[in-house]
Order: C-alpha cells, then sequence, then structure tokens
C-alpha cells in the first residue's frame, strides 16, 4: 500500500499538521515540529503534544508514515566546532520533540564541507553527529536525505549515504530518504535509466536503509546539481516516471511526501499519485 503525503503546515502548533493533512486526503504527512529557520524555539507544551496524538489517532495517521523534518540551519558536517556543536544542539532538541510527539522518523539533509575541510572529514562528523544524538535518544530513526549536491552540500552521492551509514553504530535507527527531485538533479538518471538507477540504490545504499521518500518534479535537467522542485508532471523528470514509481512495489509501506511548490495543487496530486497506485 502507498502512504502519500504533503509537507504541510504546522503554523498555530504542531497539533494542527494531522488536520490539514486529513484536508488534503493524505494518509502520510511531513511537518516542521519548530521554526525551520531558527536555532532555539519554545519547548513543546503537554497541550499541543496531546492534540498533536489525538488528532493523529482521529484522522488514522500512523507514526511510521509521519516524517518530520529538522531545521534548515543545522549541518550536521560543518568544519567549524562552534557550528558543528550547534548544530549537534539543535538535531539533539529535534530529535528529543519527536519522541515528545510520539514520532518514529527524523528527516534531515546530512551536511556540508562548507570547502574549509575534507568532504570525507564532513562525512566523519556527519556520523559522529548522528551516534552522538541516537546515544541520547530512543525510538527514532535517523533519516539521511540525499541531497543535489549543490555547493558544497554532501549527500548527492548514493556512496556518501553508504560512508555515513556504515559509521553509524546503532544500523536499526538510521535510514535513507530519497528526493526524486534530488535524485535527477544529483546525475541519476530516473526518466531513462529507472531500473539502473535503483539497482544502483540497492548496489551501494540498500532498500532496507529506505524510511521514506520525497515526492518531487524538477524545475532543472539532470546533473544540474541544483535543487529546485516543481509540481508533479510539469518538469524535467515527467509524469511517466511517477505512474511507473506508483506501481514499484518497493516503495510500499513507507511515507511518500510531496514537497512541490503550488499547494493548492497537493490534493489533486495526492489523488493523481494513488490512482495511479490502482488505490
Amino acid at each position: 500500500m502507498k502512504y502519500i503525503g504533503a509537507h504541510v503546515s504546522a503554523s498555530g502548533g504542531v497539533e494542527f499538521a494531522p488536520v490539514n493533512a486529513h484536508a488534503i486526503g493524505a494518509n502520510a504527512f511531513a511537518l516542521f515540529t519548530k521554526n525551520q529557520r531558527q536555532w532555539v524555539s519554545k519547548p513543546l507544551t503537554p497541550e499541543s503534544i496531546a492534540l498533536f496524538k489525538a488528532n493523529c489517532e482521529k484522522y488514522g495517521f500512523e507514526a511510521e508514515y509521519i516524517l518530520p523534518h529538522d531545521s534548515y540551519l543545522i549541518n550536521l558536517g560543518h568544519p567549524e566546532e562552534e557550528g558543528l556543536q550547534k548544530s549537534r544542539a539543535a538535531f539533539l532538541d529535534e530529535m528529543q520533540r519527536c519522541e515528545q510527539l510520539g514520532l518514529k522518523l527524523l528527516n534531515f539533509h546530512p551536511g556540508s564541507h562548507l570547502n574549509k575541510i575534507a568532504p570525507e572529514e564532513s562525512l566523519n562528523r556527519i556520523a559522529e553527529s548522528i551516534n552522538l544524538v541516537l546515544n541520547q535518544t530512543q525510538g527514532v530513526t535517523a533519516v539521511i536525505e540525499n541531497t543535489a549536491g549543490q555547493g558544497s552540500n554532501l549527500g548527492n552521492a548514493f556512496e556518501h549515504l553508504r560512508y555515513i551509514i556504515d559509521r553509524v553504530e546503532d544500523k536499526s535507527r538510521v535510514g535513507v530518504c530519497l528526493d526524486t527531485c534530488h535524485t535527477f538533479t544529483a546525475g541519476y538518471n530516473l526518466v531513462a535509466e529507472y531500473d539502473q538507477v535503483f539497482e544502483t540504490f540497492e548496489q551501494t545504499v540498500g532498500f532496507s536503509y529506505l524510511r521514506a521518500m520525497h515526492i518531487n518534479d524538477s524545475k532543472k535537467e539532470l546533473a544540474t546539481r541544483v535543487d529546485r522542485h516543481d509540481s508533479i508532471g510539469q518538469g524535467f523528470i515527467g509524469a511517466s516516471f511517477f505512474e511507473r514509481l506508483m506501481k514499484d512495489q518497493r516503495f510500499d509501506g513507507i511515507p511518500l511526501i510531496l514537497e512541490t511548490p503550488d499547494e493548492t495543487k497537493w490534493a489533486e496530486e495526492i489523488a493523481w499519485l494513488r490512482a495511479q497506485a490502482g488505490a
């Protein structure tokens, strides 16, 4: 079964995210549990936590299909000690918020070397950061999102994801989120080489680590390493890829999350994707 949703607003409190997801016909969703552009936010209140859980139960959302995303400010591979420690503290806070909400996944961009240290050293710092935070939390899996490779961002190559996973001590609490736009613009030709790309992913990372996907078309062409999402069927990836993806049973049972730019189309996109899956 396909679990399809979008990254919905939690404006006014996290308890509104499941309400917003239900309104667009989703059976999965993503959210920010705090302001994604601030280092520090107010703690979640007991009232918000209780209402979030109640609304998830009311609308039938299970924790396995909810994909919180951490702050965009966090860089777990930061080359400088101050930035690294600040990022690790913020990531721990994000994981603890997930614990409080009863969630099981936390999606994050791996990090950037900022052209100040070697990529391998930055990847080592990312793995070390994950280990430190997993040791201080329980029940939440760290889900590494692949990137387009823009600037000095790491995670655009499947080998980067494998490198990090190999250095995470608790393999049961690390996973991967594949973003279709990022995968395409990183240089993996999902359109012309569908089978080859996912075979490469299986050989390099392994489907056993796939915990989620971001379902986005791309405004930019193959291998441009630019992260610009487009609505389904309107970009360079095109509708036929998403038709095939929805029929592929390897992507059953994980949250498939739209981050497409036109929120007014989300209900329509979810319905279309679900129809391709035959549901």
